[in-house]
């Protein structure tokens, strides 16, 4: 299987939780969906909660702790749960479609309400910092 979108809702959240998927399937889009699934079931502040879980199991599993950021996962799900709130979306491919620059330019998206550099910055690996230089809400 060449890319996550051959699973379905329940078979990616399914592997995923079992830390089965293959990390190769698990894009920037994968990510995005897992956080629309979890939104839509449980509700942002949940969803919130149980994303951090998810992936500090996910990256554990695979050795690869050090690609998990705190800041970065979190301000993911609250920028997408702000886009997700401005419409009534039943499929995650209508909303991706929407907000495209949720995919073509997420690493922009969320470099830009910060002031330095999220990506490699070791303390929001850690934790969530708020944003400094523009809110998600």
């Amino acid at each position: 299987m060449e890319s996550h979108t051959k699973l379905s809702d329940s078979e990616l959240l399914s592997q995923f939780e079992e830390c089965s998927l293959v990390p190769s399937l698990f894009s920037p889009q994968a990510h995005l969906g897992l956080a629309w699934l979890l939104i839509q079931q449980y509700g942002a502040e949940e969803a919130e909660k149980c994303i951090q879980k998810l992936l500090k199991a996910y990256v554990n599993a695979f050795g690869a702790q050090d690609k998990y950021n705190t800041a970065l996962t979190v301000g993911a799900l609250k920028a997408e749960n702000h886009f997700i709130s401005r419409d009534k979306f039943k499929h995650f491919q209508a909303f991706i479609s929407t907000y495209p620059r949720l995919k073509t330019d997420f690493k922009g998206l969320m470099a830009s309400p910060y002031g330095f550099d999220i990506f490699n910055s070791s303390k929001a690996k850690r934790s969530f910092l708020e944003p400094d230089l523009l809110l998600f809400d």
